[in-house]
């Protein structure tokens, strides 16, 4: 089976903006980035999959109007920092979730071993469909996870596995 991870295209964003679930649009570039994407694909593919986030359901319609959501593939949720700009989160919360993102989660939001655990759940179920050619649209948190998981590298050191806007990862996993 090959499996197609892809990160969304540029979004438009102010910088320091914390938007891991938070809606918001693609920059004017989202035609010829996509158009980038399409050509890395392969002809033919049996399912498309995409987080309900429009910035990557944007790109899942270009791949194919056949595309399916899964809430699985949504970025890590950080619950009350939602739309906050970094340098005003601040004070222990903040410390405490930056010294172990892995298993501290933001105040009503997630941690690293949640967004883990749930994409695991829909990676599982993905592996068992009988098909050979998959697209997942979806964002860089969850395709980090996926990458750290088949190179063995550990969650606290997954932020070194850089992934682009628009990139695409090429994997070739056994049907279970």
């Amino acid at each position: 089976m090959e499996i197609y991870l892809i990160r969304h295209t540029t979004p438009v964003i102010a910088g320091g903006l914390i938007y891991g679930r938070l809606d918001i649009p693609l920059a004017d570039s989202f035609v010829h980035e996509s158009a980038l994407v399409i050509q890395q694909l392969p002809s033919s593919l049996d399912a498309v999959y995409s987080s309900p986030s429009t910035r990557c359901v944007s790109l899942a319609s270009v791949i194919s109007p056949y595309y399916q959501t899964d809430e699985a593939l949504y970025e890590l949720n950080f619950g009350d920092w939602e739309g906050s700009i970094w340098d005003a989160v601040a004070g222990d919360a903040c410390d405490a979730w930056m010294n172990d993102f892995v298993n501290c989660s933001t105040p009503n939001g997630e941690s690293m071993i949640d967004m883990q655990a749930r994409i695991m759940r829909f990676w599982a179920e993905l592996l068992k469909q009988p098909v050979n050619n998959i697209a997942v649209v979806t964002h860089g948190g969850v395709i980090r996870i996926l990458l750290a998981y088949y190179r063995s590298v550990t969650l606290q050191d997954s932020f070194k596995i850089k992934i682009g806007m628009g990139e695409v990862f090429k994997l070739h996993v056994s049907n279970q």
